[in-house]
């Protein structure tokens, strides 16, 4: 049994999702105590327990505090079941969340799946379906396995009411490096919104287009949704590179001008652009389980951030193998899987 203190690292809710898809892969049990204790509000919330029940069912996994609220959190796994499934997070919490608990485990299966995720599809402190398809995925894919993902539905906090569906098909990881990024391609930067006024997604692209003075008119749209997807905006900036798409997004908030998103985002594409590492904060922490399980490949990223850190130490404790972080010459830190 794998003891694990989640108050450690990061202190969130990445602890559960990465432990659970490890356990499955290795067949190894855990426990964690003091679940997302560094959070406002501690213990799992719905979205977490979904994406325990969630692992627990494709791997016949026995489960002992899967529930809202509980600090302590125990899984014994079983074989993973190939399949297709359908699991609902029941409010806005993440869909994308719940996909990153469970597929690795399924990726590595002894057949393909079929995945409907409902919920939350673009709300804060988590990846939109955006970044997982176009920036995330591909590199699954240039993996070995087959993952494809569709949006049917969005969904924004707080109502959630979003869908996806993710077709998997396994293959072997293979080990890749993933060390530059390549020549800068297209940009572009657009704006979803719904239930909202116009006029906050206006004011967004009109602060970018001061931010981003050499990108094209073209390269600046806004989308309108049907009003009972929402209330929700979001922007979304997209930079292709040769090798790899990054995507900095700001979330619509109560109290936070929609010009402050705008330059907040804008700056973080541009500080990920100039620093020429592969894989901007939130694709390094993604990376970690697929590379981990490939063991073996490298990628460089920007300043590590605090999730990529604990995602390292959890592979590491799981998989009894090393992550090496260091810095290269040019700055950039690169993270080896031995």
């Amino acid at each position: 049994m794998i003891e694990i203190d989640g108050s450690e690292g990061e202190g969130g809710g990445q602890v559960v999702r990465n432990s659970c898809a490890l356990s499955l892969v290795t067949g190894k049990p855990f426990r964690i105590t003091q679940v997302r204790a560094k959070r406002s509000k501690p213990g799992l919330m719905r979205q977490h327990v979904t994406a325990v029940e969630a692992a627990a069912r494709i791997g016949g996994a026995e489960v002992i505090g899967a529930a809202v609220g509980s600090d302590t959190l125990e899984f014994r796994p079983g074989a993973v079941q190939p399949g297709e499934y359908r699991f609902a997070v029941g409010t806005a919490g993440s869909t994308s969340l719940v996909l990153q608990t469970v597929l690795m485990p399924l990726v590595l299966a002894g057949g393909p799946s079929r995945l409907v995720l409902e919920g939350g599809t673009h709300n804060m402190l988590a990846p939109p379906f955006d970044f997982i398809e176009r920036t995330f995925l591909p590199i699954v894919n240039r993996m070995g396995p087959t993952v494809e993902a569709r949006l049917i539905r969005h969904g924004f906090y707080p109502r959630g009411g979003g869908r996806i569906e993710v077709d998997v098909t396994p293959a072997p990881l293979t080990a890749i490096d993933c060390l530059d990024c390549g020549e800068m391609g297209e940009g572009t930067a657009q704006v979803l919104f719904t239930g909202l006024p116009a006029e906050i997604a206006q004011r967004m692209i009109a602060r970018l287009r001061k931010d981003l003075p050499y990108w094209p008119d073209e390269a600046f749209t806004i989308r309108e949704l049907p009003a009972d997807q929402g209330p929700g905006v979001i922007l979304m900036i997209e930079a292709r590179k040769a090798h790899v798409t990054e995507i900095a997004s700001g979330f619509g908030q109560l109290g936070v001008p929609a010009e402050r998103l705008a330059k907040t985002a804008a700056g973080r594409l541009k500080g990920y652009v100039a620093s020429g590492a592969f894989a901007g904060p939130y694709l390094a922490d993604q990376l970690v389980l697929p590379f981990a399980l490939a063991a073996g490949g490298s990628f460089t990223t920007v300043k590590p951030s605090g999730h990529l850190l604990t995602a390292m130490a959890l592979a590491e404790r799981f998989l009894e193998r090393p992550v090496v972080l260091e810095q290269d010459a040019q700055g950039r830190h690169l993270v080896r899987f031995v």
